[in-house]
Order: C-alpha cells, then sequence, then structure tokens
C-alpha cells in the first residue's frame, strides 16, 4: 500500500514542471488590472494567489478538490455507524486531490493517534496563563509553544535545508499538529469551562469522535465535529487564516509559526467570530420576539425593524458567495434530521430567518447578497448540544481550519513558492494615477 507521503510524492513531482513552465514561458500573461479600490480596500478581488486545494465560486459554493461539499461527504469513506466521514480521510482529499480507501484512510487514523498526546510542557504554559485569558490565546500560545517539535525547523538550523525535498519535514509538522489540535482545544475546553477535569483519549476513536469524548460531549455530538471541521477546513486562499498562514510560511517559518499567526487572525471579529455574533444576535431578536417562534408576519415586521433602525441582519451576505452558502445547507440539514435538534425553538427561528429574511433583503435593495452564510447556522448547532460558551467557537473553527492551512503550505513549500513581498504605493501616487490636483 501506498502511504500518504508516497501517494503525495506523486503528484508533487507531476505538479512542480507545470508551475516552473508558467512562470518562465508566461510570466508576463496579465491576470487582470488592479483599481484604486482594491488597493486601498484590502486587495479584495486582487488574483494574485495559486491554491489547487479549494475554489470558492460566487454561484456555486466552495469547492474541495474540484468536490462539492455534498460530493465530498459522498465520496469519503464513512466512520463505522455513522453517515459522516473521517476527518482524516478528508486530509487525505486535500493533499493529494485523490478519495482515499479506507485503507489510506485508516493509515492517517492510526498515525494521528499515535501522535495525538500533548507535551507536558504545553500543559504547563497553558496553566501558566491567567484562566480567564481567552481560549484563542490558550490555543495559539498552546501551537506556537510546540514550536520546539519542528522537524523543519530542526533540519533547517542543523544546514540540512533542501529546497526540493523540504516539504516532506513540513508534511511530518503538519501531521503531528493535525494530531494534536483537538487534543489542545478540549484541554482548554475542560481547563477553563468544566472544572478543569479531564477526560482521557479513547484508542478506538478518529479524530472528531475523539475531541468530542475528550470535551465530554454525547454520541451524537462525534457527527457534529466531524461535520464542523470539514465545513471549515479551507476557503480558498485569501480569507485572513488562510492568508496569514502562507503569508508567514513564505519566509520559510514551519508550520507551529505559521499557523499560530493564521489563529490570530481567526480570532479578529471580521473573520472566526462572526458565528458567535450571530448566534447572540439570533437568541436577543427570540428574546424581543417574546421568547417564542414568531409567526412569518411577526418575523418580517421584525426584520424591517432591524434594518430600518441602520443594523443588519447577521450571517447573511458574503464577501463572494452569491447564493446560499453550501455550508450553511449542509448544516441545516443536519439539523432538520436529527430529531429534537429539528424542534429546537432557535433552530425552527433560524430556520424561519432562511425563509423570510432573503426576501425581506431583496425588496430592501442594499444587500449585494441576501442569502445566509456558513456563520447563520453553525451557533445554534453547538448551542443545543450544551456548548454554549460562545468564546469557544472559534477555537472549534482554528482546529477545522488548520486542514485546509496545514494543506496548502504544504503544497506552498513542495512547489517552492517565493517569499511573499506585494509593492505599496503612496496615497499621493493614487491622487495622481487619478488625475486629482
Amino acid at each position: 500500500m501506498s502511504t500518504l507521503k508516497d501517494v503525495l510524492k506523486k503528484k508533487i513531482d507531476a505538479h512542480r514542471p507545470r508551475t516552473t513552465r508558467l512562470v518562465k514561458e508566461f510570466g508576463d500573461v496579465k491576470l487582470g488590472d488592479v483599481t484604486i479600490s482594491q488597493a486601498i480596500g484590502g486587495a479584495r478581488g486582487i488574483k494574485c494567489l495559486v491554491t489547487d486545494i479549494s475554489y470558492l465560486d460566487p454561484m456555486e459554493g466552495i469547492r474541495f478538490r474540484g468536490m462539492t461539499i455534498p460530493e465530498t461527504f459522498a465520496a469519503l469513506p464513512k466512520v463505522p455507524g455513522s453517515d459522516y466521514p473521517y476527518v482524516e480521510g478528508f486530509w487525505w482529499l486535500l493533499l493529494t486531490g485523490d478519495v482515499p480507501t479506507m485503507e489510506q484512510t485508516l493509515e492517517v487514523v492510526e498515525d494521528w493517534k499515535s501522535k495525538a498526546a500533548l507535551p507536558q510542557y504545553v500543559i504547563d504554559v497553558l496553566r501558566a496563563l491567567p484562566r480567564d485569558s481567552h481560549p484563542m490565546v490558550m490555543f495559539s500560545a498552546g501551537i506556537v509553544a510546540m514550536q520546539r517539535e519542528s522537524v523543519f525547523a530542526g533540519n533547517y538550523a542543523a544546514g540540512k535545508f533542501n529546497k526540493m525535498t523540504c516539504w516532506e519535514d513540513m508534511l511530518e509538522d503538519a501531521n503531528n499538529l493535525m494530531a494534536k489540535l483537538g487534543p489542545l482545544g478540549a484541554y482548554i475546553y475542560r481547563m477553563k469551562y468544566k472544572g478543569d477535569v479531564h477526560i482521557a483519549a479513547d484508542p478506538n476513536l478518529d479524530m472528531g469522535g475523539q475531541f468530542a469524548h475528550m470535551i465530554g460531549q454525547s454520541d451524537e455530538y462525534k457527527d457534529v465535529a466531524r461535520m464542523y471541521f470539514i465545513l471549515h477546513s479551507d476557503h480558498e486562499s485569501g480569507n485572513v487564516s488562510a492568508h496569514t498562514t502562507h503569508l508567514v510560511a513564505s519566509a520559510l517559518s514551519d508550520a507551529y509559526l505559521s499557523y499560530s499567526a493564521g489563529i490570530n487572525g481567526l480570532a479578529g471579529p471580521l473573520h472566526g467570530l462572526a458565528n458567535e455574533e450571530v448566534l447572540r444576535w439570533t437568541q436577543n431578536f427570540m428574546a424581543k420576539l417574546g421568547g417564542k417562534v414568531p409567526t412569518e408576519e411577526e418575523l418580517k415586521a421584525a426584520l424591517w425593524d432591524t434594518l430600518n433602525s441602520g443594523q443588519v441582519i447577521p450571517g447573511y451576505g458574503h464577501a463572494v458567495l452569491r447564493k446560499t452558502d453550501p455550508r450553511y445547507t449542509s448544516q441545516r440539514e443536519f439539523c432538520l434530521n436529527t430529531p429534537g435538534l429539528a424542534e429546537y425553538p432557535l433552530f425552527q427561528l433560524v430556520k424561519m430567518i432562511f425563509e423570510v429574511a432573503p426576501g425581506v433583503l431583496l425588496e430592501h435593495g442594499k444587500a449585494k447578497n441576501p442569502w445566509p452564510n456558513v456563520d447563520a447556522q453553525s451557533g445554534v448547532i453547538q448551542w443545543y448540544y450544551g456548548v454554549t460558551q460562545y468564546e469557544f467557537y472559534t477555537v472549534l473553527f482554528g482546529i477545522g481550519r488548520a486542514l485546509g492551512c496545514l494543506a496548502n503550505i504544504t503544497w506552498d513549500r513542495a512547489l517552492g513558492y517565493a517569499i511573499e513581498r506585494p509593492k505599496s504605493v503612496t496615497t499621493a501616487m493614487l491622487e495622481a494615477a487619478a488625475g486629482i490636483k
């Protein structure tokens, strides 16, 4: 049987000539022009990053290695007794572009199990932080503390850097880190919110199931974790967490330094904290409606009141998408197919908002995209299962997002991407280009 590393090596060897040829023979081909609004507005829409791992189509949503979310869930090997796939098999797909066999998937499962234990010094670092530290601070600190484990950094310091094979060290670091992120998140959760009482790993569980077990959750939540980590894994390279990870790695920083930086970006209110804000808004909205599920007319009036007061409807709209986020749809289907959750009043409100809000937003006329994104749904599921600590939700996001970020920087290293160094201009230069005197 070919190992993940063997399969990935063949893929990398076949891909390198394509990149080399593009730069050498077609390097001057223009992909587009840059406008002043793009330069000032956060480089929105500028085509200057390359990834083959996922692509976000405005009308279709995210594709992982060319596969839609439903296709991805259908194709990957399933955990026995579950309708959801192994996160470990999804990792194989992201890295290679191939759907793994069950045997290949279980190879990753066993590899991550063997590497999952947190070093004592990481636990010491977490426990040294003030207990009221934000969980994302703890998560980032735990990741960067493990940098001493980096195979890449160790070999580079020892003069063993080889640009053709250094991806192998990055892959080893990425596997080591992925194996530990679930236990790291679980330790933080139990330390902060569950009386500092911890639960030992179950040697029979996969990564998603293990996380659910270690935070003290139900068997049903194991599928929530598997679904959540896959759905939040990758969203092209331009979002803050993915781009930051890529940017830092482009300096030949290792996986630990790079992903801890990505986590710090994910912690920002405009990125990973959005699901927390949407849930809080939904709960407050329900309270204003008397704590009950409203009628359609009551909901429509309340939404108009929200918009007329100058507020937005959180969770609706997306920077790129111009349709309902397939990640929202996937979670909605999970809710509809789960007895108890389907009848949960907060989900009933979310379901009704989905049915009413797009029409209100279209009539309002100011929203470019009146459809929900992933954040409009995810917090409600966590709350239903008793994960009611808003500030922890971004740690859940961060565990999943590592799959895409770490797969991407493994390929970045394999293809020898240069250090990222865009050119800046002054405001005076922009004014001159615009003809302003």
